[in-house]
């Protein structure tokens, strides 16, 4: 009689655990559904013949046509395009360099230092936009791509500053140590030995950077000027009047754009950290 108890209650342990595998598993695709359900939307109506998007009646790539002689839209989305360039370069060389000099110096005021950089990602964007808006004008500088790289830099940096920092915590500082016992100095250590290592984390940095200016729109919103508009504002007005096909269009190629800098940035990562586990 015992040993059937153990039989029972073995196989009642593996079928709650079947049940707990499927649940899981019924849970997974429902998130993932629900993620990427509205962006399986888009693509597949950026291909839909009918100009109201209601309803996918046919097949047809004519709306890409149509976005290529659409110039306002391939304008905003070009600005898109160099405001997201500028403030990812920007932004990954200045946040790499004071998360290397925040994690390597100890001076008065780091700490005051570590917490202001969580000011920008933790206050509402609307204050943000408002408060740059308001430097901008009392500094009478005027709107345009250079005030919106200027303010997209800025809320950019804290979060390449802990992705760096963050590969930084396990980093070995004999290996500089030694690097200067050979004779290398300290720009070479730097750029030779300090980069590389946490190249990993520069590039996730920077790519971080890159996703948060391209889809920004409350801070543009605020520090943009009449001949900088970017795609997400662009599409913004749109919706007032209702978006057209081609939006659909472009969309889709900005998502496209997003997935292969993502994936790219995977691979990469992926080698570097190959290599440093086989050495």
């Amino acid at each position: 009689m015992k040993s059937l108890g153990e039989c029972e209650m073995k196989l009642k342990r593996k079928s709650k655990q079947k049940l707990k595998k499927r649940a899981g598993t019924v849970y997974t695709a429902l998130v993932f559904i629900f993620l990427y359900m509205p962006i399986m939307i888009i693509i597949l109506f950026s291909f839909n013949t009918s100009e109201r998007n209601v309803v996918f009646e046919g097949f047809t790539t004519k709306w890409y046509g149509i976005m290529v002689q659409n110039s306002a839209l391939l304008y905003a989305f070009k600005n898109t395009l160099t405001v997201g360039f500028w403030s990812t370069l920007i932004s990954a060389a200045i946040g790499t360099l004071a998360a290397v000099g925040m994690y390597r110096y100890r001076f008065h005021g780091r700490n005051l230092i570590d917490m202001l950089l969580y000011i920008p990602v933790v206050i509402p964007e609307i204050v943000l936009g408002i408060s740059l808006l308001s430097m901008f004008s009392l500094c009478h500088v005027s709107l345009g791509l250079a005030s919106l790289v200027a303010a997209h830099v800025t809320f950019c940096i804290p979060f390449v500053v802990f992705t760096v920092r963050a590969r930084l915590s396990g980093y070995d500082n004999s290996i500089e140590e030694a690097a200067m016992d050979l004779g290398a100095n300290r720009r070479q250590v730097f750029f030779r030995i300090t980069v590389p290592v946490i190249s990993p984390g520069i590039i996730s940095g920077a790519a971080l950077a890159f996703t948060l200016s391209v889809d920004d729109i409350i801070i543009s919103f605020f520090t943009t000027g009449p001949k900088s508009t970017t795609f997400p504002l662009k599409a913004m007005e749109l919706v007032r009047t209702g978006i057209t096909p081609d939006v659909y269009a472009l969309s889709t190629i900005v998502i496209t754009v997003t997935f292969s800098v993502v994936l790219t940035v995977q691979t990469v990562l992926y080698k570097k950290n190959k290599k440093l586990n086989e050495s």
